[in-house]
C-alpha cells in the first residue's frame, strides 16, 4: 500500500506555535526561524528535507533527532531542549504536540468525515466491521475503516493493521488519504490506550459507542490500575457529538454518568436485549442462533428509537449470540450516518470478520474453531455459545489451546484459567502466544495455577504453537471440538521484540487437517 505524497505546505513554524500556545503546550522557542514543512515525521530513517522532527517516546535517544538533521530536519518539537542548534518548539506533552501539528498539518481530514468510534473490553472489532460494511453498501463504498485487523482508506488502500488506534501521526495522515481517496464516513477502533498515550488529541467523533468494560490492560506498559482504565476509555464519550451505549455492560451507570457531562439527553442511545433496562432507545430479541449466525428482532422502544425507523427482523452472519448486541450498535450507527434499514438487514447477511469465528470442519477429527478470544469476557462467552450449541447433539469432547502475551494484561492469566474451569473444558494445552520479553512456560504457569484441575479433564504444555495446534486437531475424533484462540490471523508472534513469522492459527490448522486427512 503506497500513501500518496501531499506535495503543498500544510505547516509553518509561526503556525505551529500559534496551535500549540492556544492549546497550552508551548513552553518556549528555541533558535527561532519560520520554516514551511512539507514533512511531519517521528520515525529519523523517514525524515526528509524541510520536516518537522518529533522526538517521542520513552526510549528516544538524542541520536535520533541527530539523524533526523542530518536527513533534512529543520526542526523539531521535544519535551527538553537538545544543543544542535536547530529550531525547537519544546512542550510540556509531546503525545498532545504531535496529534495537534499532525491533525493541522494534515488539513484537519476528520472534519470532511462522519466519524464513529468504537470502545470496549471486546466486541470492538465485530462492531465496526457490521457497521463498516452496513454503511459502505449505503454510501457506495464511501467508509474508511480502521481497525484491530486491518485498515481500509479506499480505492484499494487495504492492509494490515498494526495497532487497534494507530499512532497519531500515522492517524491523521490515513484519514488525510481517506478524504483525498473521497471517503465520506470513517468508523475505527478507538482502544484505551489512545487516550492513555493522546493518539487521539484533537479528535472528534460524531458518534462514540462504549460497547462494555472489564478488567482487562492493566499491568506494566498499559493502565496501572482498573479505574484508569475505565477513565480512558470514558474519553471517547466525551469527545462525540452522540453517544450508544450498552446498558448491559458492568459499570453502566459510571459510563452513563460520563457521557451525560458532555452530551445532551437526547444525543445519548441506550440499547440492550428487550426488558433490560427501563430506559432503552432499542431493544434487540434473538430469535435463534448457531454456528451460521443469528436471527433477531430490532424494535424501537422510546421515540428517538423508534426515529431510527429500524424495527423489523435481521439475520446476522457472524456466529456468536454475544455478536447480536454489537450489530444492534451498529444498527444505530449506520441509521444515524443515513443508512435505510432495508440495506443495513441486507449488509449484516455479508459481514465476514477474519479470525472471528472461523469454522474448518474434518472428516475425522471434529470441528475447529479460530478466535481472538484473549481475555475472561471473550473466551468464557466464546465456550459457553459452543458448549451451548454442542448440547443441542452428541455430547463430545472440547479441547483448547490458548496462551497469554508477555509484559501486558497481566490480569488476564488468571481470568483464562478461571474461564477454562468455570467452562470445564476437557483438554486444555497451554502454549505461546505473544511472549514479549518473559518466559512463555512461565506465563502458562501463571495460567495453569489459577485452573482448578477437578473441573477441568487435562492441562498440558506445548511450547510451540503450531506443535499445540496439531497435537490438539490430531487427537481429536468426530464430533469433538478443537478451540484456537487468541491468534486468530495474526502473521507473527512478539518475541523478546522482534515480529516472528507466524503463518497464523487458521492456516496452521488448515495445514494440519490437509496432512491428516489428504
Amino acid at each position: 500500500m503506497t500513501l500518496q505524497i501531499i506535495d503543498q505546505v500544510h505547516i509553518d513554524t509561526n503556525s505551529a506555535i500559534s496551535l500549540l500556545t492556544e492549546h497550552g503546550l508551548l513552553v518556549r522557542t528555541e533558535n527561532y526561524r519560520q520554516h514551511f514543512f512539507y514533512h511531519v515525521e517521528y520515525n529519523s530513517k523517514l525524515v526528509q528535507s524541510e520536516t518537522l522532527f518529533f522526538c517521542k517516546g520513552a526510549a528516544f535517544k538524542e541520536d535520533y533527532l541527530n539523524e533526523a538533521i542530518d536527513r533534512g530536519a529543520t526542526a523539531y518539537v521535544a519535551e527538553q531542549s537538545y544543543q544542535n542548534g536547530a529550531t525547537a518548539l519544546i512542550v510540556t506533552n509531546i503525545q498532545r504536540a504531535m496529534a495537534l501539528l499532525s491533525n493541522a498539518f494534515y488539513g484537519f481530514p476528520s472534519n470532511d468525515l462522519f466519524a464513529i468510534g468504537i470502545t470496549g473490553t471486546k466486541g470492538k472489532t465485530s462492531t465496526a466491521y457490521f457497521a463498516a460494511t452496513a454503511l459502505n453498501l449505503g454510501t457506495d463504498d464511501r467508509t474508511a475503516l480502521i481497525s484491530t485487523l486491518n485498515t481500509s482508506l479506499g480505492k484499494g488502500d487495504v492492509f494490515k493493521s498494526k495497532l487497534t488506534t494507530p499512532e497519531s501521526l500515522d492517524l491523521f495522515r490515513y484519514l488525510r488519504q481517506a478524504v483525498d481517496n473521497g471517503m465520506t464516513h470513517l468508523v475505527m477502533e478507538v482502544s484505551s490506550q489512545s487516550y492513555l498515550l493522546d493518539r487521539v488529541y484533537s479528535l472528534h467523533f460524531g458518534i462514540g459507542v462504549f460497547l462494555n468494560i472489564s478488567s482487562d490492560h492493566v499491568g506494566q506498559n498499559e493502565h496501572p490500575d482498573f479505574a484508569n482504565y475505565l477513565f480512558c476509555k470514558e474519553q471517547l464519550l466525551l469527545n462525540s457529538s452522540v453517544c450508544v451505549l450498552n446498558t448491559q455492560m458492568d459499570h453502566f451507570e459510571e459510563v452513563y454518568q460520563a457521557a451525560k457531562v458532555s452530551t445532551a439527553p437526547d444525543k445519548i442511545y441506550l440499547f440492550g436485549e428487550a426488558g433490560s433496562h427501563p430506559d432503552l432507545d432499542l431493544a434487540y430479541q434473538i430469535q435463534s442462533t448457531g454456528l451460521a449466525g443469528s436471527n433477531f428482532q430490532l424494535t424501537g422502544v422510546s421515540d428517538r428509537g423508534s426515529a431510527l425507523m429500524l424495527d423489523g427482523e435481521y439475520q446476522s452472519s457472524v456466529a456468536g449470540d454475544y455478536n447480536v448486541g454489537n450489530a444492534t450498535a451498529a444498527a444505530i450507527c449506520a441509521a444515524i450516518g443515513g443508512v435505510k434499514k432495508k440495506t443495513i438487514q441486507e449488509a449484516f447477511g455479508q459481514v465476514h470478520i477474519a479470525g472471528r469465528m472461523e469454522v474448518i470442519r474434518t472428516q475425522e477429527h471434529g470441528t475447529v474453531y479460530v478466535d481472538y478470544a484473549h481475555d475472561y469476557a471473550s473466551v468464557k462467552r466464546l465456550l459457553a455459545f459452543l458448549k451451548d450449541q454442542q448440547h443441542q447433539g452428541e455430547p463430545s469432547q472440547i479441547t483448547v489451546v490458548l496462551g497469554a502475551p508477555g509484559n501486558k494484561g497481566v490480569s488476564r492469566r488468571p481470568d483464562l484459567g478461571k474461564a477454562l474451569a468455570e467452562e470445564r473444558v476437557n483438554r486444555v494445552i497451554l502454549t505461546t502466544d505473544d511472549p514479549a520479553f518473559e518466559d512463555p512456560q512461565a506465563i502458562a504457569a501463571e495460567i495453569d495455577a489459577h485452573i482448578d484441575h477437578d473441573r477441568v479433564g487435562q492441562v498440558e504444555y506445548v511450547a510451540d504453537r503450531r506443535e499445540a495446534i496439531e497435537t490438539a486437531i490430531q487427537a481429536a475424533r468426530a464430533g469433538d471440538l478443537v478451540v484456537l484462540a487468541g491468534k486468530g490471523t495474526d502473521q507473527y508472534q512478539k518475541v523478546a521484540g522482534v515480529d516472528t513469522p507466524y503463518p497464523g492459527d487458521i492456516a496452521v490448522a488448515r495445514q494440519v487437517v490437509a496432512h491428516l486427512e489428504g
